[in-house]
């Protein structure tokens, strides 16, 4: 390894003499020291030029709040089944319990993940290399995918919020996932030290797996009486059901559990109409694994569309939602904020160099529920964005998109297969190219 050259004092003095010399320099620092980067960077024109009208919207009600949780692919993914639920009853509000599939996501992670650890140390990988290092540290997170949500919706169903309701460790995970991570490592510690007893301590973690959810988030029911009053004031009784019967009842119809996700990796070396995986990433064992078909994001913008306009049923998808976004306000363009002009820096990646160089991937899932088509009928100006991020900010809870910045930061949507074309649909019966665990592709919303 070269000597790394140390910064000296010399090239130190004439950093300072340069900024000290310069005008803009100076004044920016007056102004971001006392107003923050976000206030001084903000494009202003752009900011009242972005309209948040649009041409068609799915109302969803009232937005839903994850509080301080990573839970976000779960409630988005909730927030389109409860459209279709309340269609289906009649009902002007009404959510699902993101606790209970949070509790069951949870405990089949912990199953996942020690039979997925186990078959590793059978096989002799070193504990300190990046594939296993990258799976003790990325274990129980909050973080998912579309299709994982679609296997704990198969195999447990879902149950109305009022009836598990959310709990301390619901709305803040952080001690939950630190006890469950620490609980797990220990067993991948007993594993290798007792490689005779590994199913027995598999069973071991499963069962404290459970226990300390339980702990944390109370028992789940495993049936309830269902009964409501309609938008009509007409009153329903249902019986009893369980929440498998109450979830095949209410949303089996749109057959979410079809959906493909589509995304976009931009990187040149994976061919758009393929499949691509990610080694070692699910939730339930036997469910659907998480794969991907890799489409131009131009596709994926008009299969949005095209459910918005034509079926008015919000559509999941999983973004970057950090770059160019204001929380406040609710709103998403690439050039909301003029950073570079702040600091005299290019800031000039391209989405396939952000990804390739860890500076984007996916962070966050939401629903659209809306779309501005101009006047041709062709051209999508922006984007209606349901966030669970509470209603205390930006639309009453709505976010506004940009559509450059749907091309820059969306990376997946989960839409019917109905929709994709012959050649699509024939590439979904090829054997999905598998990337390493820590691919970007993998990131988790």
């Amino acid at each position: 390894m070269s000597d790394i050259t140390p910064l000296s004092s010399d090239r130190l003095q004439d950093l300072r003499d340069k900024f000290d010399s310069t005008p803009h320099d100076r004044l920016v620092m007056n102004a971001v020291t006392a107003a923050g980067i976000q206030k001084v960077a903000r494009n202003y024109d752009r900011e009242r030029l972005l309209q948040h009208r649009f041409s068609t919207i799915v109302d969803n009600g009232e937005v839903t709040h994850q509080d301080r949780s990573g839970r976000c692919w779960l409630f988005s993914s909730l927030n389109v089944a409860r459209f279709v639920a309340k269609q289906n009853m009649n009902l002007k509000e009404f959510e699902f319990s993101q606790n209970y599939a949070m509790y069951f996501d949870k405990l089949e992670r912990v199953n996942y993940f020690m039979h997925d650890i186990a078959d590793l140390i059978r096989a002799g990988e070193p504990t300190d290399s990046r594939l296993f290092q990258h799976m003790l540290s990325d274990v129980m997170g909050d973080g998912g995918q579309w299709t994982m949500a679609m296997n704990i919706y198969k195999k447990y169903g879902a149950v109305p919020k009022d009836l598990y309701p959310e709990t301390e460790s619901s709305k803040n995970t952080g001690e939950l996932n630190t006890q469950l991570r620490h609980m797990l490592h220990t067993a991948v510690a007993h594993m290798e030290k007792e490689p005779n007893r590994i199913d027995e301590i598999i069973e071991e973690a499963v069962a404290a797996g459970h226990r300390i959810l339980t702990i944390h988030l109370g028992e789940p029911p495993k049936s309830f009486d269902w009964e409501w009053t309609d938008a009509d004031g007409e009153f329903h009784r249902d019986g009893e059901l369980t929440p498998v019967e109450f979830w095949n009842k209410y949303v089996g119809d749109a057959d979410l559990e079809s959906y493909v996700c589509l995304v976009d990796d931009p990187r040149s070396e994976h061919a758009k109409g393929k499949k691509i995986g990610i080694e070692h990433l699910n939730n339930v064992a036997g469910g659907d694994p998480t794969e991907y078909l890799n489409v131009p994001v131009q596709f994926m913008k008009d299969c949005v569309r095209q459910i918005l306009v034509e079926q008015g049923i919000p559509v999941w998808f999983g973004a970057d939602c950090h770059p160019m976004m204001d929380r406040e306000s609710g709103e998403w363009a690439t050039d909301l904020f003029e950073y570079g002009r702040v600091y005299g820096v290019d800031f000039d990646m391209d989405k396939e160099e952000r990804v390739r160089y860890a500076d984007s991937a996916m962070n966050h899932a939401m629903a659209f529920v809306g779309v501005d088509v101009a006047d041709d009928g062709k051209t999508t100006r922006r984007w209606r964005v349901e966030n669970s991020w509470g209603s205390k900010i930006a639309d009453h809870g709505y976010f506004t998109m940009g559509d450059d910045w749907f091309s820059q930061y969306v990376y997946e949507v989960a839409v019917p297969k109905a929709m994709l074309p012959a050649e699509y649909q024939a590439a979904l019966d090829e054997p999905a190219t598998m990337l390493p665990a820590w691919d970007p592709m993998g990131a988790l919303a």
